[in-house]
């Protein structure tokens, strides 16, 4: 990419299945974050003006769209999405986004990075969460075997996604497991 990221980008960008459409925004990326924000996740996809790159951070899920014709960013802060949904097709899918009672829908979005952010984001949404090597959220709350059987279960999906260390689930695993 030529120039150096800052590391949370540079560690978001490296999980990407699928840059292509997003090359311009992940390079800019840092001059549309504020201060001490930090990045957990991105994905290409489509919103609006055109093909951008959907962002979460650990204070929003934000849009950015950097082309050589069009600029455009939207912003939607983590305490204003009442909801997430996600749905794919064969290669691709499509984050809705509930916010202060509208729908936002970001589309052609990789079915891989697509499930892997929004899995993140409703970990992120439910306030039971601790922080990962990268910033990253993984859950922690809840008291019955279900609960904790139901986070575990996230817990191997965000593994699998690339998104928490096997170290860092197997040391969640025993917490978790410890409470039974």
């Amino acid at each position: 990419m030529g120039e150096q990221l800052r590391p949370d980008i540079e560690a978001a960008r490296s999980k990407m299945r699928i840059k292509v459409g997003a090359g311009r925004e992940i390079k800019r990326l840092h001059e549309h974050l504020w201060e001490q924000e930090q990045v957990r996740a991105m994905t290409a996809g489509t919103y609006g003006p055109g093909t951008g790159l959907v962002v979460l951070t650990d204070r929003r899920l934000l849009f950015v769209k950097d082309g050589v014709m069009s600029k455009a960013t939207e912003d939607f802060p983590l305490d204003k999405i009442s909801s997430v949904q996600w749905s794919s097709g064969i290669a691709t899918g499509t984050i809705a986004i509930f916010a202060s009672g509208n729908k936002a829908e970001i589309k052609n979005v990789n079915k891989d990075d697509g499930k892997s952010l929004t899995d993140l984001l409703r970990v992120v949404m439910t306030g039971q969460t601790a922080t990962g090597t990268y910033g990253e959220e993984v859950p922690t709350g809840g008291s019955s075997p279900q609960d904790i059987f139901e986070q575990l279960r996230k817990l191997g999906e965000l593994r699998d996604a690339g998104i928490v260390t096997p170290e860092e689930f197997e040391k969640k695993k025993a917490e978790l497991l410890s409470r039974i």
